[in-house]
């Protein structure tokens, strides 16, 4: 059994320059080729990462007989159409999140993958890095007591507008909450355990028709109630908040998690006595570090690969995909009051 895959990028934009420099330090798989539309543009993308083969069409790659799996990272709008085509022509498939457009799209995706008997997983990357299971091991050995509450941000600030930038695109799925609110969702449903109950969501819509600051809340059948804040024109601290009953882990870099010194802190909140000092000794603030070693991008590629070469479980399963894109459904149904 091959040690590695031989993996084809689904086009050359921003993530997929992520995807491949941080492959370089990939230790279960390698890029051997890149897909554009424009035959410059996947010749510069291959030059600039020492790719050896590159095709001037999508169709080209994804039946390049040199490829064993497909990183798509083209727009959302397109990763329905696109991902489908790659595994019918039997290619595993990791998909850049959101996996699509709606839970229909997404569904079918995976019934693809089914019937063609290939591997397909959402690209959550921070599922795959140490951070991630350190923070789940606290929280599950008691660290915070019962877990109660969960906040997350995810915002930045982008000058490039519209035409310019496909994440203001309503024609291609675009907006803040496909963008990056989708990680605040799949981070509060890991950690609840379970799909939410209710959702409420309120935004600001953009003239292009996209939202582009959206506040959330999402209550859970287990007592846990979550909150997030994302945007694509505003400033905020895009952390993590786990709260307890015994105490609260605070994570400065959640999403895009450092090689090095990746931290956390467990905290705990003392209120002030009138009695007495506090009969609680316990260090008021800890934290801890974990190292990954690789790139995260390295980490999802060979996480992907584990499932493939060596049949472990998805680091993101399809019950998990499906659940995430029905939150989004929902919450999508309504800031833009459809049926």
């Amino acid at each position: 059994m091959s040690t590695g895959l031989r993996w084809g990028i689904l086009g050359t934009g921003n993530i997929a320059h992520q995807f491949a420099a941080g492959m370089t330090t990939a230790r279960r798989g390698q890029i051997v080729a890149a897909g554009s539309r424009q035959d410059e543009s996947a010749r510069e993308f291959s030059r600039l990462f020492e790719i050896r083969r590159a095709h001037a069409s999508y169709e080209k790659l994804i039946t390049d007989p040199q490829v064993d799996a497909i990183y798509n990272s083209l727009p959302n709008s397109m990763h329905h159409e696109w991902t489908i085509k790659a595994l019918r022509a039997g290619k595993h498939v990791l998909c850049e999140k959101p996996m699509a457009c709606n839970l229909h799209e997404t569904r079918e995706m995976f019934q693809v993958a089914r019937e063609c008997k290939r591997v397909l997983i959402e690209a959550f990357m921070y599922r795959a890095h140490p951070l991630t299971h350190a923070v789940q091991q606290a929280v599950r050995g008691g660290a915070i007591g019962e877990l109660r509450m969960i906040r997350t941000s995810f915002c930045y600030h982008t000058t490039r507008l519209q035409d310019r930038n496909i994440r203001f695109r309503a024609d291609l799925a675009g907006g803040g909450l496909m963008d990056v609110g989708c990680y605040c969702i799949s981070f509060s449903r890991l950690f609840a355990g379970a799909e939410p109950t209710s959702v409420h969501v309120d935004a600001h819509v953009h003239e292009s028709g996209v939202d582009d600051l959206v506040s959330a809340a999402m209550k859970f059948p287990n007592d846990i109630l979550a909150t997030f804040t994302c945007g694509m024109r505003v400033h905020a601290d895009n952390t993590a908040q786990l709260c307890g009953t015994d105490g609260y882990i605070e994570i400065p870099i959640p999403w895009k998690p450092p090689m090095e010194n990746a931290s956390y802190t467990v905290a705990h909140s003392i209120p002030p006595r009138q009695d007495g000092p506090p009969t609680d000794t316990r260090p008021l603030r800890n934290t801890l570090s974990v190292d990954a070693e690789i790139d995260l991008y390295a980490l999802e590629g060979d996480a992907f690969a584990e499932c493939v070469l060596d049949g472990k479980p998805p680091f993101v399963s399809e019950q998990d995909t499906l659940g995430n894109m029905a939150v989004l459904d929902e919450m999508r149904r309504q800031i833009f009051k459809t049926s």
